[in-house]
């Protein structure tokens, strides 16, 4: 089957092939003639296995079918919510090259910038908007945004938006859209959680799943080395000496760590860049953009910073810290093996990272292959008292099985991804003044 098969304007399909694109995807063959159909879709799928495509080339294929007024100004009819400003930038480039021959105007929202700019394209009138959910309430707020006319809506990353505390703002919004409405949710985990938002917000749904859920790309070469963590920098650079990695993205736990894996690698003449939350936007862009035209070798980040990154023959993702949550270590390795191609995932495993490890192996169902040719083998196999590991977590900069939470990394400093709430914190104060009792003083 090729795209001349699923019945698609001649319009989208010249874009299509402009962009190379002949055979769709097993996600895109099921899911396109469906969403076309006006049914609702819930897709469960990994990242990597072209599910932008998914849904965008059938949006723009039923929306400009419907041609809008042209006496009025453009009312925005389709909305894309997604959780992090990358994720939604590279779906917005999406939507403008399946489109770039449609009369369909599509506009971006996202926290962290100025909304001037953004503002002013609304105000131009726009039938598509890619949003972040912070932003976009902000910008409800304000009155610069009108959901009454949306016809599709787009819940993208449904189990990233949950773990980064974005389900209130993402109710907040369905209450300002038509019910009679169609809506495609895409997820590639289904926690309770969001399974209930199906029951809630679906109408009789057609189920698309390409991969079970929290499953990884069996195209991905996995391998493991135990190591000392003092001896993670020294692994990570030697490995790296092998020229056939053409690009690496290694994942850090921290902010502070993958800086100190940057100025590792920088010592030893390797080309990197970090990108997380205490990263500005422009920042970021730029050590994306250096990273995707080959300027860098290296890019460390971290998770949230990384998530929707989108990049094509990515040769080889480096688990430098291994994550505490199992599902993560999935969406980690999918950056690498898009689009049915082939990559390569390394973990490095210390000895107090072992009942992560254990996690990970048991929900991705296989144990991960040891390497053989290891030059820093572990050497520490006492794990570190946990009363340890309080005291570091504790100490100023202390960050050794630190937990920090997606939310806390998202709404950081100059956050990658806008708190849910769009503001700090208020400290509430419940204790009550003690007032002395005085007595009058006699004569």
């Amino acid at each position: 089957m090729d795209f001349k098969d699923l019945n698609l304007s001649h319009r989208i399909l010249d874009a299509l092939e402009k962009e190379n694109y002949a055979v769709p995807t097993p996600i895109q063959e099921q899911a396109i003639p469906l969403v076309l159909a006006g049914r609702d879709l819930l897709g469960c799928a990994q990242t990597g296995t072209g599910k932008t495509a998914a849904f965008a080339v059938p949006i723009l294929q039923l929306l400009s079918g419907r041609p809008a007024d042209q006496k009025e100004p453009r009312k925005i009819r389709s909305l894309v919510l997604t959780p992090t400003r990358e994720l939604a930038l590279q779906i917005y480039e999406s939507f403008r090259s399946y489109g770039r021959y449609t009369r369909l105007h599509t506009c971006v929202v996202f926290g962290g910038v100025s909304q001037k700019m953004q503002v002013e394209k609304l105000r131009r009138g726009v039938d598509i908007l890619v949003a972040t959910p912070g932003r976009l309430n902000d910008l409800m707020n304000q009155g610069y945004i009108q959901l009454k006319n949306v016809e599709i809506l787009v819940l993208d990353e449904a189990d990233r938006m949950l773990d980064m505390g974005f389900i209130a703002d993402v109710k907040k919004i369905i209450a300002k859209i038509p019910q009679k409405r169609q809506t495609l949710l895409f997820s590639a985990t289904m926690p309770k959680e969001i399974e209930e938002m199906v029951d809630t917000m679906l109408a009789d749904p057609a189920k698309v799943e390409i991969t079970p859920p929290a499953t990884t790309v069996d195209r991905i070469d996995q391998s493991l080395y135990f190591v000392d963590k003092d001896n993670k920098r020294k692994l990570l650079v030697s490995l790296l000496e092998d020229e056939s990695i053409r690009s690496a993205l290694v994942f850090t736990r921290t902010k502070h760590g993958a800086d100190r894996v940057v100025r590792e690698l920088e010592k030893a003449h390797i080309n990197a860049q970090a990108i997380h939350g205490n990263k500005s936007q422009n920042a970021r862009q730029t050590a994306l953009s250096s990273f995707k035209n080959g300027s860098i070798r290296v890019l460390v980040a971290t998770d949230i910073a990384a998530r929707g990154i989108d990049i094509e023959e990515l040769s080889c993702v480096f688990n430098y810290d291994l994550p505490e949550v199992p599902e993560t270590y999935v969406h980690r390795i999918g950056r690498t093996g898009r689009a049915g191609m082939s990559g390569t995932a390394v973990s490095f495993c210390c000895i107090d990272e072992k009942p992560d490890l254990r996690n990970i192996q048991k929900l991705i169902g296989k144990t991960i292959p040891v390497a053989q040719d290891n030059p820093y083998p572990m050497l520490i196999t006492t794990p570190t008292p946990k009363s340890e590991l309080r005291r570091r977590t504790a100490a100023p900069g202390g960050e050794a099985r630190k937990k920090v939470s997606a939310k806390k990394e998202a709404a950081g400093r100059n956050g990658f991804a806008e708190s849910a709430k769009g503001r700090p914190p208020v400290k509430k104060y419940t204790e009550k003044p003690k007032w002395k009792k005085t007595y009058p003083r006699k004569g």
